[in-house]
């Protein structure tokens, strides 16, 4: 069986830095992912796939300390779907990417808005997160 996640996108906001009781840096941050195609009046169409991406341990340092919103990055991870009562007694649920690889695909210092590898920033800002409970 596999498990596999790869997505190459951009940061939607700064990575949370949280940590666990024991102590270990967990990072949540969500990139999007995006397409262009034309619908059957022939206009272009832009798709937009958000992402919740969480990061343990020492790769997570590197996520804290490097990533800021609109920065092109590599991920690779698993998916994992949680379940959890929220404070009312609901039943909630996220699917999410916890990733175990990333790469940062832009150099340091690069504009943003020089995007030569498709769409750029012009995503709409990502649903607030559900009540997670860490």
């Amino acid at each position: 069986m596999v498990n596999k996640v790869l997505l190459i996108g951009r940061l939607g906001r700064d990575p949370d830095v949280k940590y666990t009781p024991d102590g270990t840096m967990v990072v949540n941050f969500s990139i999007a992912t995006g397409e262009i195609y034309k619908n059957k009046q022939g206009e272009k169409v832009a798709k937009t796939e958000w992402h919740k991406i969480i990061v343990f341990g020492r790769l997570a340092e590197v996520c804290g300390n490097y990533l800021v919103k609109g920065k092109l990055v590599f991920i690779e991870g698993k998916l994992q779907t949680r379940t959890w009562d929220d404070k009312d007694g609901n039943k909630r649920s996220s699917t999410e990417i916890l990733a175990y690889n990333m790469q940062m695909l832009e150099s340091k210092g690069q504009d943003v808005a020089d995007d030569s590898h498709g769409p750029a920033g012009d995503y709409p800002a990502p649903a607030p997160d559900d009540d997670v409970p860490f």
